[in-house]
């Protein structure tokens, strides 16, 4: 106990520097796939791709083969855009955030195999993935 009274600064240091290294694990349960295996889902099992982002960014470089549904659009047009919905389906905009509300509608659509591109489509150039340009 004198340990403690003595050294509380110490403790208090590796309490909040533990909860700093967990701090990603717990944020980012959930937040996507990441390049390698966002390849292995489209390639194995036929992921369908949809660039949740706006027309300037799906201009600028989308995955290939990718479909553009812009979020605000999303509701409305995922049913006719990807009519199976046993699919696995990709959800990919430039940094991740919008997919991450695109996941939210797919699911709410019955898309129960919707994921999200972790780090969106920067994280895809960072592991030097090719990128069309419209």
């Amino acid at each position: 106990m004198d340990f403690i009274v003595n050294n509380w600064m110490l403790l208090a240091v590796a309490i909040a520097s533990g909860g700093l290294l967990m701090w990603p694990a717990v944020q980012g349960s959930g937040s996507g796939l990441g390049p390698t295996e966002a390849v292995m889902l489209i390639n194995r099992e036929k992921a369908v791709v949809v660039d949740v982002g706006d027309a300037a960014d799906f201009a600028a470089g989308h995955i290939g083969g990718a479909r553009h549904l812009p979020l605000a659009e999303l509701e409305q047009r995922l049913p006719e855009a990807v009519k199976n919905k046993q699919l696995p389906l990709l959800l990919v905009c430039p940094n991740g955030m919008r997919a991450k509300r695109a996941l939210a509608t797919a699911r709410k659509l019955g898309y129960e195999k919707a994921q999200v591109l972790a780090g969106g489509l920067r994280a895809w150039k960072d592991a030097n993935l090719p990128v069309e340009k419209a």
